[in-house]
């Protein structure tokens, strides 16, 4: 044991998986937590491989067509280590209106809390903040607890699509008309699944998850009886001193570990696909549009374009653009330029927010929103909420979603199987493959 300050003591541990399982079991205990993992991701670069927030010192609740000034005055106010989410309405008051239907999980629109408890992991040390609590009690806690999740019993889980195959497919078709009239470019359309009567133990659906997709931008978040078990494969923004980097996510082939020949070839096809590229080149033109506005001039560049990572299910067609901004930009500003992400959006972004309301069924909430932390520093990382598994305990209600991004060129009964690829794993843990 290390003393960093006097509300701060470094640790070492043996064996960081059993920590982490540790940490999981934990946590539970507290009403409101964020738990973020990179599962050993090296070009996630978040400097740590688990930052937990445990507890709430102070929160605030945004509401959607909120123009994040009470966000900034909050985070002014209060120079701590920030918790929480965006949800995908949040700042689109005037373009979408939702009617709600019961089917949704209703997180709020957008969410920060000052943890009581702040517990990072990196390189076999961790390293526990609090002003609450004493550092060698925490850490005794964590140690204490079981080094298996244990797995409780739970009913059959009955999922069902909120519309069938083929009112989806006429959806979808829908929506490239307007892409042949000219309305959009590229839009991304979702379907939404859900199962009611559900009582799970939210801590191992989330081990369960992670353990069959680790993904780099993992998180295991809860605001009371809502739970967002994300297993995400994308980082929405990322601040670091005076860089801003965004890593869209557009082109997706799936993975066949059983055959590498196979596996390589679907790897190459994605690499070289004249429409994944154009899918994913569409994007990043939005996002380098997006940080434009909050960056210096001339500082915006795309420094990765094409790049094909590898993840468990399925193969991705990722790209980096890269920004500097000016000291006095607030950190809400830079968000408030470029949220909803364009990967989770289409081009132009408005028209196709507009459209995404029309044809979409049931609202995303905080479905293709973010989730993250901003430092006391104000840097800052959030990722986009895909690949999740959303719980209402109160309710017993599970809600997950999936899509793609829709060209000119898409076929839509391939984006149809693409959606349910990208549901796989969540599919495979509710043990309905």
């Amino acid at each position: 044991m290390n003393e960093v300050n006097s509300n701060k003591l470094r640790f070492t541990i043996n064996d960081s998986k059993l920590f982490k399982i540790k940490m999981l079991n934990w946590l539970s205990r507290f009403n409101i937590f964020c738990l973020l993992d990179n599962n050993h991701y090296q070009f996630a670069e978040p400097g740590f491989e688990l930052l937990a927030a445990a507890g709430c010192q102070r929160s605030i609740k945004l509401e959607k067509g909120s123009n994040l000034d009470a966000l900034k005055t909050f985070s002014k106010e209060n120079k701590n280590w920030l918790f929480g989410h965006f949800g995908y309405d949040l700042l689109n008051a005037g373009i979408t209106n939702y009617n709600q239907n019961p089917e949704d999980i209703n997180f709020e629109d957008g969410f920060f809390f000052i943890p009581e408890i702040l517990v990072k992991l990196a390189s076999g040390q961790v390293i526990i903040e609090s002003d609450r609590r004493p550092a060698e009690e925490v850490f005794s806690e964590i140690e204490s607890q079981p080094a298996t999740i244990s797995k409780i019993p739970f009913g059959e889980i009955n999922v069902q699509a909120s519309v069938s195959r083929d009112e989806y497919i006429h959806r979808l078709k829908q929506v490239k008309e307007h892409i042949h009239r000219g309305d959009c470019y590229e839009i991304n359309f979702c379907q939404s699944f859900f199962a009611e009567h559900v009582n799970i133990d939210a801590v191992y659906f989330y081990h369960k998850l992670t353990s069959l997709s680790p993904n780099p931008f993992s998180a295991f978040y809860r605001i009371n009886a809502r739970y967002c078990m994300c297993a995400s494969p994308e980082r929405f923004l990322r601040k670091n001193g005076n860089v801003i980097i965004s890593q869209p996510i557009k082109g997706t082939s799936k993975r066949v570990l059983s055959d590498m020949l196979l596996d390589e070839a679907n790897k190459q096809y994605l690499k070289h696909s004249p429409k994944e590229r154009s899918e994913n080149v569409m994007i990043v033109d939005l996002v380098r549009n997006d940080l434009s506005k909050v960056c210096t001039e001339g500082s915006v560049h795309v420094s990765e374009l094409f790049a094909v990572y590898s993840f468990p299910q399925v193969h991705q067609l990722i790209s980096t653009v890269k920004g500097k901004v000016d000291d006095d930009v607030d950190w809400t500003d830079i968000i408030k330029a470029c949220f909803p992400m364009g990967s989770m959006t289409g081009a132009p972004k408005k028209k196709v927010l507009e459209l995404i309301n029309r044809y979409e069924e049931i609202p995303r909430g905080i479905f293709s929103g973010s989730i993250g932390y901003v430092t006391p520093g104000r840097d800052f990382d959030f990722n986009v909420v895909i690949r999740s598994l959303m719980y209402d305990a109160s309710k017993q209600l599970i809600n997950f979603k999936a899509g793609g991004g829709i060209t000119f060129n898409s076929d839509a009964d391939k984006e149809y199987e693409e959606s349910l690829l990208k549901a796989e794993a969540i599919m495979h843990v509710l043990n309905i493959s």
